[in-house]
């Protein structure tokens, strides 16, 4: 059953608005440091509107997101499984739904090994009936590592993409007789995993130094600065919102049609790279007095002709980074223009409008068509390191950094 599991999936249609975060960071990796008092926050909740009996555990994961080979008893102190007991309906809203929190780890129920886990939550204490599933890394910081984000050398790219150049010094590890396999390296742009870089090789070895710098390795599109939404408050329409209609509930939200940045000059604004955040301007309560509404998004392409040969998504936090069913844009032949509404909770959103081309298989997402690709753009990167020793069972993550395109940049 676990191996059809797919890590930040939603297994459940009345599950909605799942976050894990870093204790009062809505814009953070679950990440937390082995064996220290590091928190996070899971949220969720269930629009069925009445109290369901959810359980979590922990699933230890290899780099690649596969079920590392140890026993559960090996890798979490206490309990395998706990059950999720905060939880509270929604008040002050129209949206009827019941909220679910935890703070993680819980004392009887600790990851005792650094590593990628997969948080699993259940129903009715059974494993095999999952709910959805989450990200969450615990790292024990054994290799220092230094980023730094710079132009490609290459002529043709480097205004639009950004070379990532990194160096690993692995003096505190043992035993690591082959750095090219026993290291690896894992770069992630603003929590994406659908076009992360992975399977790379150091170019250079120097004593217990890798470095990551060959010419073509390490590189992403650019992108450009996030498009938003802001929909904090239902009474007050913000700048992107054309209208909304309040007949039913939820409520529907229409954003301002949307089209193609391409032509359009680098401009900077701040954003927040792809993430949300659950939060009201109306109201007290974030988690448990926001509401929810049908929200309505267009994207006009030039002279309302489709992408031929691709097909066009949602991409943010809120649809997982993924281009699935769930987000991608319907194409109106009548109107000429692409189409999507999702069911979403009162908060912040900021998402970017992505192209997969259908002809070729396991094609990475592009924001080229869409949004243009621009040298100067503000993006958060994230680096992870596993070691694996030569009679380890599993990769563990003993590096973890984040590094912004605009502090770290060499120019």
């Amino acid at each position: 059953m676990f191996a059809q599991l797919v890590p930040d999936s939603n297994y459940l249609i009345s599950i909605k608005s799942v976050k894990l975060f870093q204790q009062n960071n809505q814009e953070s990796m679950p990440v937390i440091n082995l064996n220290s008092a590091d928190q996070l926050e899971l949220h969720f909740d269930d629009l069925d509107g009445y109290i369901k009996s959810y359980y979590y555990t922990y699933v230890l994961c290899n780099a690649d997101w596969t079920e590392a080979d140890i026993n559960q008893f090996d890798y979490i102190k206490g309990f395998t499984q706990n059950r999720l007991t905060q939880n509270r309906p929604s008040s002050v809203t129209l949206s009827k739904y019941i909220h679910y929190q935890a703070t993680l780890p819980e004392k009887n129920c600790i990851p005792s090994k650094s590593g990628n886990y997969l948080l699993k939550v259940f129903l009715n204490g059974d494993v095999d009936n999952v709910v959805f599933t989450k990200r969450m890394y615990v790292v024990n910081n054994q290799a220092a590592v230094g980023v730094q984000i710079r132009q490609p050398f290459n002529f043709d790219k480097e205004r639009t993409h950004q070379k990532i150049q990194i160096s690993v010094n692995t003096t505190a590890l043992q035993n690591v007789f082959n750095p090219s396999e026993n290291v690896k390296v894992v770069i992630i742009q603003n929590q994406r995993w659908d076009n992360a870089v992975k399977n790379i090789k150091p170019s250079f070895i120097r004593e217990n130094m890798l470095e990551y710098d060959g010419e073509n390795d390490c590189l992403f599109e650019a992108g450009k600065e996030y498009r938003w939404v802001d929909l904090r408050s239902f009474r007050f329409e913000s700048d992107r919102i054309l209208r909304k209609d309040e007949k039913n509930n939820p409520i529907d939200v229409y954003v301002r049609p949307e089209a193609s940045r391409v032509a359009e000059r680098y401009l900077f604004l701040k954003d927040l790279n792809g993430w949300y955040d659950v939060s009201t301007t109306d109201l007290v309560n974030n988690w448990w007095q926001t509401g929810y509404a049908n929200v309505h998004f267009v994207y006009k392409p030039e002279n309302n002709q489709p992408y031929a040969g691709k097909e066009i998504f949602i991409m943010g936090e809120f649809t997982g980074n993924k281009t699935t069913n769930e987000n991608k844009m319907q194409y109106n032949a009548v109107e000429g223009i692409y189409e999507k509404t999702l069911l979403l909770k009162q908060g912040y959103y900021f998402y970017n409008y992505v192209t997969k081309d259908v002809q070729i298989k396991n094609a990475v997402a592009t924001t080229a068509f869409t949004e243009g690709n621009y040298w100067e753009t503000e993006n958060t990167y994230e680096v992870l390191v596993y070691y694996k020793s030569f009679s380890g069972r599993y990769d563990e993550l003993v590096g973890f950094t984040t590094v912004n395109s605009r502090l770290g940049r060499l120019n």
